[in-house]
């Protein structure tokens, strides 16, 4: 009997959990709503979110419109990316 006690407060937090915490976006499809387009470094284009190619570079999810595109952006990535400020480079 307690184990049933046990299993059904637990299948009640997890249905909780999945419902309203952080597993909601499981259910729902998404965990944040994107209204943004992402540009592409390379060549400047617009690109939905869920389209394209993508690149992790230092930290940052850089999206790219083709193939081609990311190629260009593997061989040399310093060129495309704008460098960031950080409190010791500021004087």
């Amino acid at each position: 009997m307690e184990e049933w006690i046990s299993f059904i407060i637990f299948a009640g937090l997890f249905y909780l959990m999945m419902r309203y915490g952080c597993g909601s976006h499981m259910i729902h499809g998404k965990h944040q709503s994107h209204n943004k387009q992402d540009m592409d470094p390379v060549c400047g284009m617009s690109i939905d979110p869920d389209k394209g190619y993508g690149k992790m570079y230092k930290g940052n999810l850089y999206r790219f419109c083709s193939r081609n595109c990311l190629d260009q952006f593997e061989i040399d990535p310093g060129k495309y990316v704008k460098p960031s400020i950080t409190q010791g480079d500021v004087k």
